[in-house]
């Protein structure tokens, strides 16, 4: 069986330009709601639809979007990863609140990729 995509998170150099743009754009909602300019987004499609993040980017050549994909053990996954010739970015870390936790690989070509259990 295969995983679903849970999340997505486009990160930019200007988070509020992006919010802005996505919004206008989709009819997405994303209001700037945690510390650092991230907003949560909504995109209005109702229940069961797949949900994201638009935030700053932190460091330099970090924009970009990601997705995130839905895993039962992040560990395993992240190890399965890098045995099939990927890097891993991020070790497995908590997310705040009651979201779990998540880690990122880089896929061969190099694209990030997320993992959130």
């Amino acid at each position: 069986m295969g995983r679903p995509v849970g999340f997505f998170e486009i990160i930019s150099a200007d988070a509020e330009r992006a919010r802005g743009f996505y919004s206008e754009l989709f009819g997405w909602s994303a209001p700037a709601d945690q510390d650092g300019g991230y907003a949560l987004v909504d995109t209005n499609a109702g229940e069961g639809a797949i949900g994201g993040g638009i935030g700053p980017a932190e460091n330099p050549g970090e924009a970009g979007v990601k997705i995130y994909v839905q895993v039962d053990d992040l560990e395993k996954t992240l190890e399965e990863a890098v045995k099939l010739g990927g890097t891993t970015l991020v070790e497995p870390a908590p997310l705040p609140g009651d979201y779990g936790r998540f880690a990122v690989f880089a896929d061969p070509d190099g694209n990030p990729v997320g993992l959130w259990g």
